[in-house]
């Protein structure tokens, strides 16, 4: 009786334990997802920020290109050219 007694109490401390790892496997799941979403989240920003400064280097060129263009029809127009 003892034995039987022991065995179960065993069962069910061994129920709990498996119970709990359950719950915490699942929480950090969770916490996983959660953190994927966050990274996934700071590469798109990133992205999306490199993508502006890209853009802006662009227009900058075009633009001093664009001037450097005029300076040098007006150098011609003038006559220093």
């Amino acid at each position: 009786m003892a034995g039987e007694r022991e065995l179960r109490e065993k069962i069910v401390e061994t129920n709990r334990d498996v119970k709990w790892i359950c719950r915490t496997l699942a929480e950090m799941k969770e916490r996983d997802a959660e953190m994927e979403g966050r990274l996934r989240a700071l590469e798109g920003w990133r992205s999306e920020a490199a993508g502006e400064e890209k853009r802006e280097r662009q227009i900058a060129a075009g633009a001093g290109g664009v001037v450097g263009g005029i300076v040098a029809v007006v150098v011609k127009v003038i006559g220093w050219g």
